[in-house]
């Protein structure tokens, strides 16, 4: 049953670490037998588009494209392809896919409808060469290939004139991403963004340590007049929170221009979340961009998953976990000194730092959600009684919502 299909997504960065498309995996459930499912890849596409339908006919990832891995027997399938939109999809051909006359006639059909085409885990030998004039792009699994063999895939592309960009998997370091970057690789694929090689007792700036002390008075219900003084010492404090309740989002019929009339209108609770969000912003110099919509996704995710058996606290408390969680990362310090910079409640605490507690499991399964990691998600969304149909739609719903923001 197509029902029975989870969804993943890994991101797909540029040479200045912005998320310009996602890989998004999908995997089949044991409860889906083979005789159920003849190719999973073939019930991706199916999947996947019956998704978009359920979203709407607006594209949910922005100005993002879409990498749906593509088997042969899709490929040549009876139109399964044609059901995906192709000014937003790049087909990545599967290694496994040979370059026969069929297979290169199809693939030039699909490419005069507007589709583009990837070549997965691509190591350059005479049998698949014939494939590299219909690739836009190649991708490289950098673990399995060395870099002088990227090299020469450079040096065959420039002097065949053919301009599919490379593209490098499994980049887990920053000196692995400067490294291939350096070489002339175009884009990166890998969590290298969200895990500092030296996490450090790094002095937190003040823009963070006055977000950091108000989220705490806000959590501990402090009096208006005890918030405005913060907003009051922070001038940019007090022109984000200005500009934040006066965006047309709010349609407020008159303009707010005071601190306390602009906490009264939130109130404690909208307050916190923004607080939240800001607090994640704050680098946004220094901060890859890519982490920060990762931390926005995984917030919006976490809540999304525990919409239906929670209260609305303890849904706010689902966001706050999730875009918290990577708090590390953007901070550049450990997540246990964070913890002890915020007066958090335990069972936030807990999901923190040891994915522990109520919330702990709807995190976990949001990152693994973000890693593919398809046996995590099946044995999280069991533990949850959450159905795939459910999960895959609130993950590209995360997404979507991750779009909006304009980060």
């Amino acid at each position: 049953m197509h029902d029975h299909v989870f969804l993943g997504r890994q991101p797909i960065l540029d040479r200045q670490q912005k998320i310009v498309a996602y890989e998004l995996l999908f995997r089949h459930n044991r409860i889906a037998t083979a005789a159920e499912i003849s190719d999973q890849f073939d019930a991706s596409a199916t999947v996947f588009a019956n998704m978009l339908c359920d979203l709407g006919t607006k594209w949910v990832l922005g100005e993002k494209l879409a990498f749906i891995n593509v088997s042969a027997s899709m490929l040549l399938g009876g139109g399964v392809v044609e059901l995906l939109p192709p000014g937003r999809v790049v087909l990545e051909l599967l290694e496994t896919v040979q370059p026969s006359t069929q297979v290169l006639a199809r693939c030039q059909h699909l490419r005069g409808k507007g589709f583009r085409f990837a070549l997965d885990d691509f190591v350059l030998n005479e049998q698949n060469t014939a494939l590299l004039p219909i690739a836009s792009y190649i991708k490289v699994d950098i673990r399995q290939t060395q870099m002088d063999k990227a090299r020469q895939m450079l040096n065959v592309l420039e002097k065949r004139q053919l301009s599919a960009k490379l593209l490098a998997e499994k980049v887990e370091t920053a000196k692995e991403f400067k490294d291939y970057k350096a070489l002339g690789f175009s884009y990166f694929q890998g969590y290298y963004f969200a895990h500092p090689e030296t996490l450090s007792a790094k002095t937190i700036n003040p823009a963070y340590e006055n977000v950091l002390l108000l989220l705490n008075k806000v959590r501990e219900n402090a009096s208006p007049p005890e918030i405005e003084k913060f907003f009051k010492h922070d001038v940019a404090l007090t022109f984000k929170l200005l500009r934040y309740i006066n965006s047309v989002g709010f349609g407020l019929s008159c303009e707010i221009e005071s601190i306390r009339h602009a906490i009264t209108i939130l109130g404690y609770q909208q307050l916190y979340r923004w607080l939240t969000l800001l607090l994640v912003t704050a680098g946004q110099a220094t901060t890859p961009h890519a982490l920060l919509i990762t931390a926005m996704t995984r917030g919006r995710l976490t809540e999304l998953l525990g919409q239906d058996y929670m209260e609305q606290q303890d849904r706010d408390n689902l966001f706050i976990v999730g875009i918290f969680s990577m708090l590390d990362a953007i901070l550049e310090t450990p997540m246990e000194q964070v913890v002890e910079k915020l007066s958090l409640p335990a069972a936030v605490s807990d999901a923190l730092l040891t994915r522990d507690g109520i919330y702990g499991p709807f995190l976990g399964l949001a990152e693994a959600c973000e890693s593919g990691n398809f046996s995590r998600i099946e044995e999280l969304s069991t533990f949850l009684q959450l159905e795939p149909k459910k999960v895959n739609r609130v993950h590209l719903e995360a997404l979507a919502w991750a779009e909006t923001l304009g980060v």
